[in-house]
């Protein structure tokens, strides 16, 4: 990961003050294993949801270069003016990296203008990522596939709008399948929608699991360049006579 990358993870942290199944998998939370996975980040920040402004005042978002996030039983209670700060940011440039039951996040909602619904079934399902763009830097150190031993499933129909760019898909023990790694670009922003990661599984210790994050927090990172300007306009050239 490059050496100015500062990374926010944002966590509901709900599960694992109420679910002791959770809490001993993740005794320091979600977001910290998360965190202890990111390979060389210069600059990791926590964002709660129960913190003021749910953690993500201006002055964090503005301090942002990638927003990691994973929320679940508690989406509604994000506020909508937090949702648009965030969307606003990612617009601009800032990289999202939507985790598991993100999906159905106020601001992956926001970004995709879709249900984002699928299917889905707690089985302790084996799950079977394959890699379907072994070019992309997101699956670097990936071989043709990984295995998570147990995970929720999800299967399609997932109700988003086609990725612009498919990195993973998932095969499921019961027969499902389902896009997992899912590339968007929304404004000057990147957007990666990496499906493992339920919490009463340990997922994000898995080591794969990780150098896909990792991964995609380097790609996701904004480009240093002037922001496109709109409205308005002076030619360029000087316009002939009709």
């Amino acid at each position: 990961m490059g050496a100015n990358i500062k990374v926010t993870i944002w966590n509901e942290h709900r599960h694992e003050l109420s679910n002791e199944k959770v809490a001993a998998i993740y005794p320091n939370g979600i977001h910290t294993a998360i965190a202890e996975g990111l390979e060389g980040a210069s600059s990791v920040k926590f964002a709660l949801l129960d913190d003021p402004q749910h953690g993500l005042t201006d002055e964090v978002l503005n301090d942002t270069d990638v927003l990691i996030w994973w929320g679940h039983m508690a989406h509604h209670e994000v506020q909508d003016e937090i949702v648009e700060k965030v969307y606003n940011r990612v617009i601009k440039g800032m990289g999202l990296i939507v985790l598991h039951s993100g999906h159905f996040s106020k601001i992956f909602k926001k970004l995709m203008g879709t249900s984002c619904d699928l299917k889905w079934r707690e089985a302790d399902d084996k799950e079977r990522l394959w890699v379907v763009n072994p070019a992309h830097p997101i699956v670097e150190g990936i071989g043709p596939y990984f295995e998570l031993p147990k995970e929720e499933m999800y299967g399609e129909h997932f109700d988003i709008p086609a990725p612009d760019e498919l990195v993973l898909i998932s095969w499921f023990e019961g027969g499902e399948v389902f896009r997992s790694g899912c590339i968007y670009n929304r404004g000057a922003g990147k957007v990666f929608y990496f499906r493992p990661g339920h919490e009463t599984y340990p997922t994000y210790y898995d080591a794969n699991v990780r150098k896909v994050i990792s991964n995609a927090v380097k790609w996701a990172a904004p480009v240093n360049r002037e922001l496109p300007v709109y409205g308005n306009s002076k030619p360029l050239e000087t316009i002939s006579e009709k």
